[in-house]
């Protein structure tokens, strides 16, 4: 179907603008006013690169709508598959599912989205081609398992396997983010105080008594240096900080130093820890669900690789998915990769070799990221426990030395006093 473009107004005078599909602009018109709207303006959309052609067609138009449309934030996603899998698991055709899901859209990004996504599916593609059109929202993961559910005739149910793992991830994310802004919001207002005190109130307390030309103590000539020289200096560390954030954006586009950087994480005790079990989580749980959708062992594999974040244990679940090739079984195949730094935890190792053996390497890799994701949750939970107290006292001595070396003056002028 063509594409139209449409300006209308609501029942409360609120003007609405958007694409829908239609066979012709008078029944677009018409569909306009059956959802309560005055078209003013409906206009073909037409093709940008083909000035002879009148419109574009489906397939042009979902790839305009593509090249368009915002990627949905991982909350919107995880609404929207659970919302998928009930109407599919309820019995309801694609088209309808579909039908439902532009209606309940809160959103025009949204909306157009689904709306292209229904196109492609009326027109004969499957759905996990359809969804292949917006790679930035649906994962290569995502697409596998929704392919998945289609081969084996079984997508209520993977969709609904799909949707928990969904909205796992996005909880396990939001924990983090939580654990996070404490300390977050803590630390960078301490860091703004002490910058405060250290350029605008320490030299005019201590500046008081240079007019005495009295010896100052030793903690207060070093604090009014460090004063005088973030005053100075203050707008080269704002450069050097913004100069930071590129230099490592630009570090992390590439491969041989992303490698180096993560090693490093992997390396800092307590840090490197918990990544390694939020990687494994990750790839446990979702190599379960894959399994267990009936996805090939191998294809799990390359698909699961996706979601590891660490790129030293990516290339080393991709060298075992070589070795998985050539016949070794994957539990071997993870072990061989480990060295002096263990990228794939024992637990998981000895759960996937359980699973091999008694043939219910679903349940076992299910159990595997049931238990990873309990002590990624324990271990977050720790340290940021321990970062609060730590940056509390931290920032207890640091304003302490600032009060010490305010009053040291004081204590001395008091002395001369009394003699």
């Amino acid at each position: 179907m063509p594409g139209y473009q449409y300006i209308a107004y609501d029942l409360n005078g609120r003007e609405q603008r958007g694409v829908l599909e239609s066979d012709s602009a008078r029944l677009a018109r018409a569909s306009l006013r059956e959802r309560g709207l005055f078209p003013l303006d409906v206009t073909l959309i037409e093709a940008a690169n083909d000035a002879s052609a009148g419109s574009v067609s489906s397939g042009g138009l979902r790839r305009l709508f593509a090249w368009n449309t915002r990627p949905l934030p991982s909350a919107e996603l995880a609404r929207l598959t659970r919302q998928l899998a009930t109407l599919i698991g309820a019995g309801l055709t694609i088209e309808q599912t579909f039908n439902a899901l532009v209606d309940q859209s809160e959103t025009e990004n949204e909306r157009q989205m689904l709306a292209s996504i229904r196109g492609a599916v009326l027109e004969g593609q499957s759905l996990s081609q359809a969804l292949a059109a917006y790679p930035s929202t649906f994962s290569e993961l995502y697409r596998t398992l929704v392919n998945a559910g289609e081969s084996s005739g079984r997508l209520g149910d993977v969709l609904m396997r799909l949707a928990d793992y969904v909205e796992e991830q996005q909880a396990i994310k939001q924990k983090l983010m939580v654990a996070m802004i404490y300390p977050t919001i803590v630390l960078t207002i301490c860091i703004a105080v002490v910058v405060g005190l250290m350029i605008y109130v320490v030299p005019q307390v201590v500046g008081v008594f240079t007019a005495t030309k009295q010896t100052l103590p030793f903690m207060t000539r070093a604090l009014l240096a460090l004063s005088a020289f973030l005053q100075k200096t203050w707008w080269l560390w704002m450069i050097a900080g913004v100069a930071g954030a590129f230099f490592y954006r630009w570090a992390m586009q590439r491969e041989p130093h992303r490698r180096r950087w993560h090693l490093l994480l992997l390396r800092v005790p307590v840090l490197g820890r918990m990544l390694r079990t939020r990687d494994a989580a990750q790839l446990s749980s979702t190599l379960s669900i894959l399994v267990g959708s009936g996805v090939p062992v191998l294809h799990a594999l390359n698909a699961a690789a996706g979601v590891v974040g660490l790129l030293p244990v990516r290339e080393a679940l991709q060298r075992a998915t070589a070795q998985v090739r050539d016949g070794i079984a994957l539990s071997t195949a993870l072990k061989a990769q480990q060295g002096s730094v263990k990228l794939f935890p024992p637990v998981m190792i000895h759960l996937i070799a359980s699973g091999e053996a008694s043939g219910r390497l679903t349940v076992t890799l299910d159990s595997a990221s049931r238990q990873q994701q309990r002590e990624l949750e324990t271990r977050t939970a720790a340290i940021a426990a321990l970062i609060e107290p730590v940056m509390i006292v931290f920032m207890g001595a640091v304003v302490l030395a600032i009060v010490l070396a305010i009053l040291l003056p004081i204590f001395e002028l008091n002395q001369l006093v009394a003699r």
